[in-house]
């Protein structure tokens, strides 16, 4: 598709700066982005144009953690810690997901919450359940979101109807059948290896998901260093590592430039997981409105971007309440100044550039050339009508765009575009 978008054009040039052109011109040939411009070249004089005048046009937003099945109880048990939390209400919910018309009514409205946000790209973790998984797929295809979608594998410390059995062996079978099945059907879902965390999967079947994900050249999600409890387990089942991400390491599950993996949480990481996070060049997915909710702590954010670890935010639904990467970009700036003020001061706050960063073309780097509008890059845009954001004074754009982020609950979406096509 051809066409190109006039508006008030914000995006990420680098964590620190933000490109804004008044009145710019954004311009999409078959998909991609050719850049912002405040003219419109001879070369793309042809190309429709579509006048957004007023509003505010930023790249798609980039999920790079979730839990779908989740979605059916967000806000209950805010007042427990993961452990806990997991086995009253995380593990009893994802059972019910056996149940393939339950899968499809939740589903649908997990993936239309998506639809009508900012959300245009998105890394989610499913169940068990290959039926409602592909499920799961059909309808985020239909939706023209892309994601990775993940067919949770787990069998050890965990329910038994959500176990599968027989270590390695039977989630090698089901996991590869699975895969072959979604594996370049669709054109912006795919599949990727889930590991659900360690504290629930055995070294067999760490193992086997390895020779699937370097048989299928799939990348690799996960969870890492969310709880303290958590981590001390990890201590006790895992006597022959160095660290929690050497669990992982051990089995190169752990990421590479080549087939990357995302960890989410990262909050109580040691030097020794920081080293192998930069080393194998994982993506770290923040999500401090889950790690909030759940007691877990704060994720050293700027320490990781000191060290150029890659990372993106995560709503982790349901640990956070909102599927919003608006939401998230601003609880990171928030518990960032929190880990300031009571935890180490010689890390700075996140600036609210960062955040968006983070939230478009830090996530998005994941998905190859995704989340700016830099010539080159897919062309995923949201169109923003900020009227609502009533107030006496004359705004400049830069305070508008601020403004869109922390009061990104009275704003209203006008158009969504992904890879170059209207979702609106």
């Amino acid at each position: 598709m051809n066409i190109i978008l006039k508006g008030n054009i914000c995006y990420s040039k680098t964590p620190q700066e933000l490109s804004i052109t008044e009145n710019g011109f954004l311009i999409c040939e078959e998909g991609v982005s050719r850049g912002v411009f405040n003219c419109v070249p001879e070369k793309y004089s042809s190309f429709p144009v579509k006048d957004y005048s007023n509003t505010l046009i930023i790249p798609g937003l980039v999920d790079l953690h979730t839990h779908a099945p989740q979605y059916a109880f967000r806000g209950l048990g805010m007042d427990m810690e993961l452990l806990e939390w997991l086995k009253t209400y995380t593990f009893p919910e994802e059972i019910k997901y056996s149940d393939l018309e339950y899968a499809d009514r939740a589903y649908e409205m997990f993936v239309n919450d998506l639809s009508f946000g900012a959300t245009t790209r998105a890394c989610i973790f499913a169940t068990p359940h290959v039926p409602a998984t592909i499920k799961l797929m059909e309808k985020l295809e239909k939706s023209c979101i892309v994601s990775y979608v993940g067919l949770v594998n787990m069998d050890r410390n965990c329910p038994e109807e959500l176990s599968q059995k027989d270590p390695g062996a039977a989630a090698y079978d089901i996991t590869k059948k699975w895969i072959e099945s979604t594996n370049g059907k669709f054109k912006n879902t795919k599949p990727i290896i889930t590991p659900r965390f360690i504290p629930v999967c055995s070294d067999d079947l760490l193992h086997s998901l390895k020779e699937l994900q370097v048989m299928y050249n799939l990348p690799v999600q996960s969870h890492l260093s969310e709880n303290t409890a958590e981590v001390e387990l990890v201590g006790k089942l895992c006597r022959g590592v160095s660290s929690y991400a050497g669990a992982y390491d051990k089995f190169g599950l752990f990421g590479s430039d080549v087939v990357p993996t995302i960890m989410a949480h990262c909050v109580w990481c040691s030097d020794e997981d920081k080293r192998l996070l930069r080393d194998n060049s994982v993506y770290v997915a923040h999500c401090p409105q889950s790690n909030t909710n759940l007691s877990s702590g704060i994720a050293p954010v700027r320490d990781y971007l000191t060290r150029g670890i890659r990372v993106g935010l995560g709503s982790d639904v349901a640990g956070g309440t909102h599927t919003s990467i608006f939401t998230i970009m601003r609880d990171a700036v928030q518990v960032s100044k929190l880990y300031f003020r009571h935890v180490d001061s010689s890390y700075k706050p996140l600036t609210v550039n960062e955040a968006f960063y983070l939230g478009t073309a830090g996530g998005g780097s994941f998905f190859g050339k995704a989340g700016s509008f830099d010539d080159g890059f897919e062309f995923d845009a949201v169109v923003i009508d900020d009227s609502k954001l009533l107030s006496p004074n004359l705004l400049s754009l830069e305070e508008r765009f601020t403004r869109m982020i922390y009061l990104s609950d009275e704003i209203e979406i006008v158009d969504k575009y992904i890879r170059g096509i209207k979702h609106g």
